[in-house]
């Protein structure tokens, strides 16, 4: 049920950015990235535990280096950030043991971040294909 959920909340979100404008700015999606990786900050503050925490923290700071190297370089790195959070979320419960995270929090937040960054991939390569053509003709 998280998987569906998450895709649905996902999809919902990205629409919504889209057809209101929100996502013109290139710091939408960068914003996203780094405030999706603050939550298991959050459910380690929940879990009590200190260790959690650090590493916790620690994958979030890489995160937000990811994102904010996207924003100022290259977009690609923030749509491959969000779906790579996602492979992250596949994986959290191998690397970081946090018990302040719901059963239900990886499946959800990993469909919902593959999803955005799909999202972002696909809307990327429709502006790069669009860019290129002028006239008609291949820049």
């Amino acid at each position: 049920m998280g998987f569906a959920i998450g895709i649905i909340l996902a999809a919902a979100v990205c629409t919504f950015a889209l057809l209101t404008g929100l996502d013109r700015e290139r710091a939408f999606y960068s914003t996203v990235l780094i405030v999706i990786a603050t939550y298991y900050i959050l459910f380690a503050a929940m879990g009590g535990s200190r260790f959690a925490l650090t590493m916790e923290s620690l994958v979030a700071v890489g995160f937000a280096v990811l994102a904010v190297a996207g924003f100022k370089r290259n977009f690609w790195l923030v749509a491959g950030g969000l779906a790579g959070h996602g492979v992250f979320d596949f994986f959290h419960h191998r690397l970081i043991q946090n018990a302040g995270v719901p059963a239900w929090w990886p499946g959800f937040c990993m469909s919902w971040d593959v999803f955005a960054g799909i999202f972002l991939a696909v809307l990327l390569a429709r502006r790069s294909e669009s860019g290129r053509m002028v006239s008609g003709q291949p820049k």
